[in-house]
């Protein structure tokens, strides 16, 4: 493997202090009874083979599993939370909404963020990797190997979800939510499968790839800037992550150079360029940020620019900025944390629950 050049380091070291480096931390199922211990009877499909003694079960409501795919090198779990009335009611159906988690983070986090684990929806939250992005990546060779996370999720992970459990399997009843790095994938998805999610939200995402700040938080990723992203991760768990070995800063979105359209794949990506807003028209779109320290002061803007553009087009939204936290709890101070994170879910849950029983009605 072989070490940055001069460079990949001038260019994310230029970036880097300039930008202080924000974390930007199908068809009908045949819907399958309550497994007597969760998870351990799924069926592979879709491309996904579950690891045989690889499912962890805290409780019949919380459990995780493990699978492989060809898509995404290496094992990658998958985390689930039912509904406490799963089990007792075998022919009612789900919503389900999709967590996606930040950079450097686990499927674990979703823990500290309690809201998440709701009686009125299935909540799944699959492995997004330490530096995916939620990108297909442009390298397919690096040291990781294959990385293509977003055919994984959204090809993979979604049909065999609603195969394995009772869900709901149509948009007005499927969301995606995400924070920091997963706040750009909850909107990326979102734009990119229009057909699969009628509800969308970011907290503190990295939303705007226009912004130098939010391609500086890439390639800092991609290059795994050593004692960088210590205490910008966005995981719940405490310690200094890794973020992986590194590798080109071209791999995720090819070149970041803005010079005669090379940087194309950033700006086909981008979750704020008005093209790809305008595919949410029929989607409800939440975003939370606050405003205080170096990454939520940098995920406001964004969020402001999303905002602004969404009404532009015509496309309802809500943004909650709050600022310095103290609107939204005593625990957040405004900044990039799950102080922060866990009240802004208890307080987005139970307006989804409310859309999705809004949507069973009609």
């Amino acid at each position: 493997m072989r070490p940055p050049s001069a460079r990949h380091r001038r260019l994310a070291g230029v970036l880097f202090a300039a930008a202080l480096l924000p974390a930007v931390s199908l068809g009908p199922a045949a819907w399958a009874a309550a497994p007597a211990t969760p998870g351990v009877d799924f069926t592979d499909g879709f491309g996904l083979s579950q690891v045989a003694d690889g499912t962890d079960v805290r409780s019949s409501t919380d459990f995780t599993i493990t699978v492989t795919t060809p898509e995404v090198a290496g094992p990658h779990r998958i985390r689930i939370f039912l509904p406490s009335g799963y089990a007792d009611d075998p022919d009612r159906r789900w919503p389900v909404t999709y967590f996606l988690h930040g950079g450097g983070g686990n499927v674990d986090d979703a823990a500290a963020a309690p809201a998440l684990h709701s009686d009125a929806m299935i909540t799944v939250v699959p492995d997004g990797g330490l530096k995916s992005w939620y990108a297909d990546w442009y390298m397919q060779h690096t040291a990781v190997g294959a990385a293509n996370w977003e055919t994984f999720h959204l090809e993979q992970v979604v049909p065999y979800i609603d195969a394995n459990l009772r869900t709901l399997p149509d948009r007005e009843h499927r969301a995606v939510t995400g924070l920091s790095m997963g706040g750009s994938g909850a909107l990326h998805y979102a734009q990119a499968r229009p057909d699969l999610f009628g509800h969308a939200s970011s907290l503190s995402g990295g939303i705007d790839f226009s912004m130098a700040t939010v391609r500086a938080a890439v390639l800092a990723t991609e290059l795994n800037l050593p004692g960088a992203w210590c205490a910008l991760s966005t995981s719940s768990s405490q310690g200094c992550p890794t973020y992986g070995p590194y590798v080109d800063s071209d791999a995720v979105f090819g070149s970041p150079y803005a010079v005669l359209g090379a940087d194309h794949r950033w700006n086909a990506y981008d979750p704020a360029a008005p093209a790809n807003l305008s595919k949410l028209k029929n989607t409800q779109v939440t975003l939370y940020t606050g405003d205080q320290g170096l990454i939520d002061g940098q995920t406001a803007i964004a969020a402001h620019t999303v905002k602004n553009r969404l009404d532009q087009l015509g496309i309802p939204s809500r943004l909650v900025d709050y600022g310095n936290g103290a609107s939204l709890s005593s625990q957040c101070d405004g900044s990039h944390t799950y102080g922060c994170w866990g009240p802004a879910y208890a307080d987005y849950i139970p307006r989804l629950k409310a859309a999705f029983e809004a949507a069973a009605k009609r």
